[in-house]
């Protein structure tokens, strides 16, 4: 499965796709209707409209890949709205096995920021630090 050492973004694009498109194809879905950059390593998610299709483009930093699958029992769950859906790499690996949650409920947890895990004393301890102040004061 498509993997990686950094923190990925997956967008799902938001209509059916012509299942018939290639590289240049997709390429032209991303730039135009996404408005995104293929090239930013990011992942493009695109399903027919039957849902049993779907087709992931990325870029490694040496090309751009298509990593297509067909479901042989059921379908994909249908991902598609006004706007564009931003999935984990986890919840995209959920939806190419075909499992019917992703998109409907959250199945990742959020994004964590510092401000989220520190209190505010913690967050004013580290700013003391890095002025090169002493903490223990």
């Amino acid at each position: 499965m498509i993997g990686s050492t950094r923190s990925l973004r997956v967008f799902a694009y938001a209509s059916p796709a012509d299942m018939r498109k290639g590289f240049d194809g997709l390429y032209g879905l991303v730039r135009q209707h996404l408005k995104q950059d293929p090239f930013s390593g990011d992942l493009y998610l695109f399903v027919s409209g039957n849902w049993r299709r779907a087709k992931v483009l990325m870029w490694d930093g040496t090309g751009l890949c298509v990593y297509a699958k067909r479901l042989e029992k059921g379908r994909f769950a249908q991902l598609w709205g006004d706007d564009p859906i931003e999935l984990t790499v986890a919840e995209l690996q959920l939806f190419l096995e075909g499992s019917a949650l992703v998109g409907k409920v959250r199945v990742s947890p959020a994004r964590l920021c510092l401000r989220c895990l520190t209190e505010a004393t913690e967050i004013a301890t580290i700013a003391r630090a890095k002025a090169g102040a002493d903490p223990g004061r």
